[in-house]
Order: C-alpha cells, then sequence, then structure tokens
C-alpha cells in the first residue's frame, strides 16, 4: 500500500506542478519537460517519508519472496483460493 500511496503522491505534485507552469504562461512541450523535472525534484525533498516507506515495503516483499525459494508467495486469500482449487483438482483425480 505504500507504494501505491507514494505513487499517487508524485502523480500529485506532477499535476500540480504542470498547472502551476500552465497557469504562469508556458505553454506546449515543454510545460511537460519542466514539470516533469521540477516534480522530481520537488518529490525527492518533500516525499522522503513515503518514499521511505514504500522501500521498505518492497524490500520485505523481495526478502519473503527469496525465502520462499522456488515456491511462489502468495497472499492469505490466494493461498487459500488456491488449496481449495488443489484439494478439488486432486478429489477429481482420485476419483
Amino acid at each position: 500500500m505504500a507504494f501505491v500511496v507514494y505513487s499517487v503522491l508524485r502523480l500529485a505534485l506532477l499535476g500540480l506542478c504542470l498547472a502551476v507552469l500552465w497557469w504562469a504562461g508556458l505553454r506546449g512541450w515543454l510545460v511537460v519537460v519542466v514539470a516533469a523535472f521540477l516534480a522530481w525534484g520537488l518529490s525527492y525533498v518533500l516525499l522522503s517519508g513515503p518514499r521511505d516507506a514504500a522501500a521498505r515495503q518492497l524490500a520485505e516483499r523481495a526478502e519473503r519472496r527469496r525465502a520462499a525459494g522456488d515456491r511462489t508467495v502468495l497472499g492469505r486469500r490466494a493461498q487459500e483460493d488456491a488449496d481449495v482449487e488443489d484439494a478439488a483438482d486432486d478429489a477429481v483425480r482420485d476419483s
């Protein structure tokens, strides 16, 4: 969830930069380029907390996958669904 929050905040910052530059009179393709660089710099300064939370979330997920080895890592509900499907498949194969 932290990665989604960080991404939405960055997109909002880009939109805000675009709107301010458009209001200031910058037009054409240059407004997009300048807004992207401006939003990148501002997000680096202003969004360090959400960026660190997203990085921690991604690192934890990578560690879980590394610890699982070749096994597929699923969420609780997805694992329950997979177990039900496996049981149904086994029942069909045994009959």
